[in-house]
């Protein structure tokens, strides 16, 4: 539950860049807004889901060093007191993972140990470069190759493919090269790391079970268009990092690491929520269609924002960041409405029984 208010700490900052009226706390962290979206928020996310799968003890540390990280960021820490945490609960995360694959070797395990070793990577970057964009890459190589390591574990209920495994890791392999060369070579290596995100969008959609799923009904054909979608954005937010949209300073920068962060992030977070807050909080939770709402004004949102970064018109990009954050807000509410309708039915079979 700690994420949440991380979560809306994160989200006030993003307002902040772009001018809206929020509290003064969120006004002068304004500069920590990336960091608290993407090591601390997503890092808790993915760092507790893989600690309920892992049905250990051990795992467990790395959130609760994420979310010691982002108080601490919050209260007005040190950044290197942040940045050593933040490194320490990636450490966690990249030994258990390291352990998990070592004892079942399989591609999928691999490739999500990768995702934390990368996690671990930028957030050394970022304690000893202490500049925020060199980091970047390496933040964004984590949340790519959490996905997509998860998503290729259901790809095993596809026919076998011979040569999708192999793409898939020159994708993985041409991703970690870039965002290595990076350090050295900015403009070239960011180019190339979008040719590497623009290749996992197309392998995700053509591999993906998603593509099959979605002709279901209820919360699996929900979730099956949450990932399409999300590959979309992916796809957008790759080709405008071809252009050189991933540069710090470059005017295109906002509507690309938004394309990615949000149309695809936050659209793999909004079709798993259900799957993962039950498994987390052990609460019940009824899929409804309303679920489609937040996400479809998520949708929107970004595309203002998209077009406003793209135009360089800043109230279109302040609009689509004010969409965004209420898009969160009422798939919040969303959730709680779901579980209170789980719980009256619940609660009037157990009567009814009675």
């Amino acid at each position: 539950m700690a994420a949440v208010p991380l979560l809306g700490c994160a989200v006030l900052t993003g307002l902040a860049r772009l001018g809206v009226m929020v509290p003064t706390f969120a006004l002068t962290r304004a500069d920590w807004h990336g960091v608290l979206m993407i090591p601390v928020f997503f890092g808790i996310v993915i760092s507790l889901e893989r600690a309920v799968a892992m049905q250990r003890v051990a795992p467990y540390l790395a959130p609760t060093g994420t979310v010691v990280a982002g108080a601490a960021l919050l209260v007005g820490a040190p950044a290197p007191v942040v940045q050593a945490l933040l490194v320490i609960a990636a450490g966690i995360l990249l030994a258990v993972s390291i352990k998990l694959a070592w004892h079942q070797p399989t591609l999928f395990l691999v490739v999500l140990a990768g995702a934390a070793v990368c996690w671990a990577v930028g957030n050394g970057v970022w304690l000893i470069v202490g500049d925020i964009s060199a980091a970047v890459p390496w933040w964004l190589s984590f949340l790519m190759l959490t996905i997509a390591g998860e998503r290729l574990e259901l790809t095993r209920l596809l026919p076998e493919s011979r040569w999708g495994p192999r793409q898939f890791v020159i994708i993985v392999v041409v991703i970690l090269v870039s965002a290595t060369g990076a350090l050295w070579w900015p403009d070239g290596s960011l180019r190339v790391f979008a040719g590497g995100l623009l290749a996992l969008a197309v392998w995700l959609a053509r591999h993906d079970v998603a593509r099959h799923t979605v002709r279901q009904t209820g919360l699996v054909r929900f979730i099956a268009v949450c990932l399409l979608s999300g590959y979309g954005w992916l796809a957008i937010g790759a080709l405008l990092g071809l252009s050189g949209a991933f540069a710090p300073g470059h005017a295109w920068r906002d509507a690309a690491l938004h394309a990615i962060t949000l149309g695809f992030v936050l659209s793999m977070l909004l079709g798993h929520a259900p799957l993962i807050l039950p498994a987390v909080l052990r609460v019940r939770l009824a899929y409804h269609p309303s679920f489609y709402v937040p996400l479809a004004v998520l949708h929107a949102a970004l595309l203002v924002r998209v077009a406003g970064g793209l135009s360089g018109a800043f109230w279109l990009r302040q609009a689509g960041g004010l969409a965004s954050a209420a898009a969160l807000v009422l798939f919040a509410l969303t959730l709680l409405t779901g579980a209170y309708r789980t719980w009256r039915r619940t609660a009037s079979g157990g009567m009814s029984s009675q």
